[in-house]
């Protein structure tokens, strides 16, 4: 079954995906659709679990998830509280989670924790760096192992985002197809 590239969300950390930033290419190249938050800067956990369920609810069809750093935490912690998220959502990329229990970012970023460790109810892939400011590549492989995620090791790579330097991602991109190639669950 084929997705249309609308069925695609693109679900930023903390602070969005400015210019230069893999998902903001993909936007602007390939047309998906960036889940747009209320506040970027100062992130309720809340506020963004409620804008996640009105998209996935709202979409015609179901959706796959493209979360970066702090979507990575969203996605699962919606995953977690929302009844729809097995049938609403065919698969998830997660790129370079953000350890919100870590005292340094759980400061920044008050209200992001606990993380939900749950296995995902949805085919997931999650992508880490072994040099990752935000979270180590031990702790995002432990996420993975929670969340039911095959894990992918990008190298050193950073956070993932524009400063890493990687363009349109191609590695993002395949990884993307594989979960969009994958059969539709029947719930």
């Amino acid at each position: 079954m084929s997705i249309e590239s609308s069925s695609i969300k693109l679900l930023p950390g903390w602070k969005n995906s400015g210019p230069g930033h893999w998902q903001t290419v993909w936007e602007q190249q390939l047309g998906y659709e960036r889940v747009q938050q209320h506040d970027w800067m100062h992130p309720k956990r809340g506020d963004w679990t409620a804008r996640l369920q009105d998209v996935v609810l709202d979409a015609p069809q179901p959706v796959v998830l493209v979360a970066h750093s702090l979507g990575c935490i969203l996605t699962a912690w919606w995953a977690a509280h929302s009844p729809q998220a097995a049938s609403k959502v065919r698969g998830a990329l997660l790129v370079a989670p953000g350890d919100v229990e870590r005292a340094d970012l759980a400061e920044q970023i008050p209200g992001w924790s606990p993380i939900a460790l749950q296995k995902l109810p949805f085919p997931t892939i999650l992508v880490g760096s072994q040099n990752d400011p935000y979270c180590s590549a031990e702790r995002a492989q432990w996420l993975a192992s929670h969340w039911g995620a095959r894990w992918v090791d990008q190298g050193a790579c950073g956070h993932i985002n524009a400063e890493s330097g990687l363009g349109d991602w191609p590695l993002g991109q395949a990884l993307l197809a594989e979960l969009m190639a994958e059969p539709t669950k029947v719930n």
